[in-house]
């Protein structure tokens, strides 16, 4: 199957980044390589582009998509939280801009095999790194209730989370729970009908929390944003594509605190802790997909780009 990924915020997201032609730029989520092929364009021969993605497929893809520009474009296969070692590996201290695109991509979901999807039949798999041995199926079958009530509440923000770990550790005393159509089952026998009749699919959220859990990916997303934010150069950016309002409000409260670290309370008439702001966040509100991208790709509807600008 194609890597075929439509690229969510593509304009918005590059414009952000304010490309200069003999600049160097990062993507750490290139999946099907749509934002890294708009940047190095714009990057017209000079500049440079350091690809990130840490799924087989994409790395194949995007090596393709890229080729016209492999004389500018370095592709690594790792998690954007490694971006500092990847740098220094490379010999680069500050960059231009760099760009995310968090979640799954499409690609990803229509791939019934990798088992992110909760409309097609599939192993329990959702790793976004195949290197990895844990799969949603260990998630599933090895938590405790308690663990499992805690990632569906709070990475699924599922208010029949205890219904559902209750039903899921029931289920398994039977026998493993190894499909998504037998997690699908289990779910909806968790919900009640008047429930499941509003509101989408039943499964969405416990399989994102699922997937969340298993490829860390809050975590991740915490720990990368403020050292991305030193890394840049004076007037870079960092452009973020969120889809859920976890991912929205780790990067909002991040992007805020690096404008404006200072810890002294709001009476003392000076900062006294020395403190010094990284910057400021160009996007007081986030932007969001076009009405015409709303209807040519479905998958934009909860996508929102903030955007970061170092100042030295």
């Amino acid at each position: 199957m194609e890597f075929v990924h439509k690229s969510v915020l593509l304009d918005e997201t590059v414009d952000g980044l304010n490309i200069r032609e003999n600049g160097i730029y990062v993507d750490g989520t290139m999946g099907g390589a749509g934002h890294s092929f708009e940047i190095a364009t714009r990057l017209n021969g000079t500049g440079r582009l350091i690809c990130i993605d840490q799924d087989a497929d994409a790395i194949a893809a995007g090596t393709k998509k890229l080729e016209i520009y492999k004389d500018n474009v370095t592709i690594v296969r790792s998690n954007y939280c490694e971006i500092e070692s990847i740098l220094d590996e490379l010999g680069i201290d500050k960059v231009n801009g760099i760009m995310l695109d968090l979640g799954v991509s499409s690609y990803q979901l229509d791939t019934a095999e990798r088992g992110f999807s909760y409309r097609e039949d599939a192993p329990l798999d959702m790793r976004m790194d195949q290197r990895s041995t844990v799969t949603a199926k260990d998630i599933i079958n090895d938590y405790s209730e308690g663990e499992l009530y805690r990632v569906i509440k709070d990475y699924g923000e599922e208010k029949f989370a205890s219904s559902i770990a209750r039903h899921i550790c029931r289920a398994r005393q039977e026998k493993p729970v190894e499909t998504t159509f037998e997690l699908n089952d289990i779910i909806r026998a968790s919900i009640p009908a008047k429930a499941r009749a509003k509101g989408g699919h039943p499964s969405k959220r416990t399989f994102q929390a699922i997937r969340i859990e298993l490829n860390k990916e809050l975590e991740v997303l915490s720990n990368s944003l403020e050292a991305m934010i030193n890394r840049l150069d004076d007037g870079g950016r960092l452009c973020v594509i969120t889809f859920h309002s976890l991912e929205d409000r780790i990067t909002k409260t991040i992007m805020k605190r690096c404008e404006n670290p200072c810890t002294c309370p709001p009476s003392f008439p000076m900062c006294v802790c020395g403190k010094k702001s990284l910057g400021r966040v160009v996007t007081r509100k986030p932007i969001l997909p076009s009405e015409d991208e709303l209807e040519n790709n479905t998958r934009s509807k909860s996508a929102k780009l903030r955007i970061f600008e170092r100042k030295f």
